[in-house]
């Protein structure tokens, strides 16, 4: 396997200025933090309002009084089941230990003998419904417990009590017969059946304090909610019992958020922990899993321009009570991060993106749910971006999945049946932020432009061969051209088997070798008979040959090409040779050695898969043309040929390929190229006929 890490590229000087842009963005966003303070009043119940007009300055819920949560708590105490495991052994072993007691002691005793089917059927029964210890019995009926849940291999079902037995009631059932004469009384005391009743359910003591849990998370501890802005009490207003609680909820409220001096020096290390907590995640992901994003200064200027950008905007809007935090379209970081990186790295920014949010707000929950399915329906729905139109039918998908998500959590919560009914204003907000996240088709080409990215869209664009840099190759390079078109389609083949980036490499094709339009009669596809290079020193015509690297690149710039398709460019060839003019040159003076420096493009090699992948295509297509004849056997000789010259020449040690990548890639190029020359399989000669013609070739 060829390894490569980005990171170890990486000069001192550039991790010390990625590290700067760390830190700047953990200091702005704790800078920006807000931070609550706590005030007081003074008032009674049943009397008049005499200060100022109390405004609600942040959202926070009404709490009930002890006295109705108490009664409330009680109330729920019915819907509590302790849990009981069954020990199913228990039953087994009792049930053995009776049949073996009638077998050797009852039956010899005159015990009929129908009376072991018919008491091991009842002492079966006995011990699926259960036996509990008698003081566990007594006390639950004390805590007027109604059903118990009872477990046994994972899987736990609900009882009744009054069905669970004791052994002084299992033994009671176990004498109770209605047919006495066919088992008379004394018959049944001399199987002495008690002893055989032993408790099989257990108490469990984890289990059911974890029910009593989930029990007491149905209290819900508030009557409703006050929203920012609402006015609470004005001057001369009676303070009623409700308004009482909600002064009193206010207080309780801020007083959960106030900060002393030392609370807030707390606050304030506690903001920073957790941001550095949240950055240092971001960080690891991106060296561990992503060091090509690293290396590149673009993608960590965008990727931290966004992660703060969204926080930011969070912090000043709950600082200074403007709206609603569900009006900022934060799903605008996942478009942006599947649109230039990945899926993954978009989802991973995007649920620390909102952790970072989440810590400001007073319901982080609701929050933190919604925009994070918000963010994965937009991550699907733009799998396959291809046109800028795609963007609004993603908003659109975006938007319902918010607020069905929104929704569910309102019916979770029940707020549809509380008197106060749902809040309408957070679904009205989700519909603007859905509207206002369509921002994102109006910025994908300015940070195309700002950050050098090339978005899907804008490599399906540049595909359209009637673009004027490929009409005018199609015009004057025609031959060059066709070679473009055949590169693209087995380079594109060849990175769809292997996960690369099929269009991105498609479209590189296409504009590769577009620096041959500057000299197109000294490549041999452009050739109609006339070889210009005959008379040339071969060093002048290797040069003239190399040269159309960089005249590809002034023709790049002319045209305005994004950056990632000049790598393409730059990197088609790399460091290697070329080898006509190089092997001709040393034919030519086999007394010396000739040096390889002018018969050599400037490259860099390929440091990405899809150049190499490119660098693959563009030769073996290339050399195709020269063979005599294609059949199977000629095509794959020349692809191992040709694939494996570069291996061992150490063109792709640069790129993040491995072997199993190459030997596909291999695979598609000789498929492809059977398929565009047609090869026919060589069809076997009878062997009298063979022998024939080998006679005739002898005499």
């Amino acid at each position: 396997m060829i390894r490569f890490n980005h990171i170890h590229n990486l000069t001192g000087r550039d991790i010390l200025f990625r590290f700067a842009l760390v830190l700047a963005a953990i200091a702005l966003l704790v800078l920006c933090m807000p931070r609550e303070s706590y005030t007081t009043y003074q008032y009674r119940l049943g009397e008049p309002w005499d200060e100022s007009p109390v405004i609600a300055q942040d959202s926070f819920p009404v709490y009930k009084p002890e006295a109705l949560l108490e009664r409330e708590r009680d109330s729920l105490r019915r819907y509590y089941e302790p849990y009981f495991q069954m020990n199913a052994s228990v039953g087994e072993k009792q049930c053995n230990a009776f049949r073996e007691t009638f077998e050797q002691n009852l039956q010899a005793a005159g015990v009929p003998d129908y009376f072991l089917k018919h008491l091991l059927k009842k002492l079966s029964a006995v011990y699926e419904q259960g036996i509990m210890d008698a003081e566990d019995y007594a006390r639950l009926q004390a805590d007027e417990t109604r059903s118990i849940r009872i477990y046994q291999q994972n899987e736990a079902s609900t009882h009744s009590l009054k069905n669970i037995l004791t052994p002084k009631t299992a033994y009671e059932y176990m004498m109770a017969e209605q047919d006495s004469a066919r088992y008379p009384y004394p018959r049944l005391q001399q199987c002495n059946l008690d002893r055989f009743l032993q408790e099989n359910l257990s108490y469990d003591a984890v289990k059911s304090q974890q029910q009593q849990q989930e029990v007491d998370l149905l209290l819900i501890p508030f009557m409703g909610q006050v929203q920012a802005g609402q006015k609470i009490v004005d001057r001369g207003d009676l303070v009623d019992e409700y308004t009482f609680n909600v002064l009193r909820s206010m207080e309780r409220y801020q007083q959960e958020r106030s900060r002393s001096s030392r609370e807030q020096l707390s606050l304030v290390v506690g903001q920073t922990l957790f941001t550095c907590l949240l950055m240092l995640l971001l960080v690891l992901y991106f060296v561990q899993f992503r060091g090509d994003y690293v290396f590149r200064s673009s993608y960590v200027l965008l990727t931290l321009s966004l992660y703060t950008l969204f926080p930011l905007l969070t912090y000043g809007m709950m600082r200074h009570h403007l709206m609603s935090v569900y009006l900022v379209p934060y799903c605008i970081l996942p478009i942006f991060m599947r649109i230039f990186m990945d899926s993954r790295t978009a989802f991973i920014t995007h649920v620390l993106m909102l952790l970072s949010c989440a810590i400001a707000l007073h319901h982080p929950f609701e929050f933190v749910v919604t925009q994070m399915v918000a963010g994965l329906v937009a991550i699907y729905s733009l799998r396959q971006l291809s046109q800028r139109s795609e963007l609004f039918r993603a908003a659109g998908v975006v938007t319902l999945a918010a607020i069905s998500t929104y929704l569910c959590i309102d019916l979770v919560q029940g707020n549809f049946f509380r008197t106060d009914g749902i809040d309408r204003w957070t679904y009205i907000y989700l519909c603007l932020a859905g509207a206002l996240s369509l921002i994102a088709y109006l910025l994908l080409i300015p940070i195309e432009r700002i950050f050098g990215f090339t978005s899907s869209v804008t490599l399906v664009e540049l595909s359209n061969t009637n673009n004027p840099v490929l009409q005018r190759l199609a015009e004057e390079a025609p031959g060059t051209f066709q070679h473009s078109m055949q590169v693209a389609n087995l380079a594109a083949e060849a990175a769809k088997r292997i996960g690369a980036g099929s269009q991105l490499v498609r479209t590189a094709a296409l504009y590769h070798d577009i620096g041959k339009l500057e000299n197109p009669a000294f490549f041999t596809e452009n050739q109609s008979g006339v070889n210009p290079h005959e008379g040339l020193p071969y060093e002048q015509s290797a040069q003239i040959i190399i040269r159309h690297v960089a005249d590809g690149m002034r023709l790049a710039e002319r045209y305005q090409l994004p950056t990632v398709i000049k790598d393409f460019i730059l990197t088609h060839h790399g460091r290697s040779l070329t080898r006509y003019f190089y092997v001709s040159a040393q034919n030519q003076h086999p007394e010396r050695e000739t040096d390889p420096a002018p018969f050599t493009y400037p490259g860099p090699n390929p440091f990405t898969l899809e150049q190499a992948i490119l660098m693959m295509a563009d030769a073996v297509e290339a050399a195709s043309r020269s063979l005599t004849e294609y059949t199977e056997e000629s095509i794959s000789t020349l692809v191992e040929r040709i694939v494996g010259t570069q291996v061992q020449e150490g063109y792709f040690a640069d790129c993040p390929i491995t072997f199993l990548n190459i030997q596909e890639v291999k695979d598609v190029l000789k498929a492809k190229l059977r398929t565009i020359y047609h090869t026919r399989i060589q069809y076997p000669e009878m062997e009298a006929q063979a022998k024939a013609t080998a006679s005739t070739e002898n005499e």
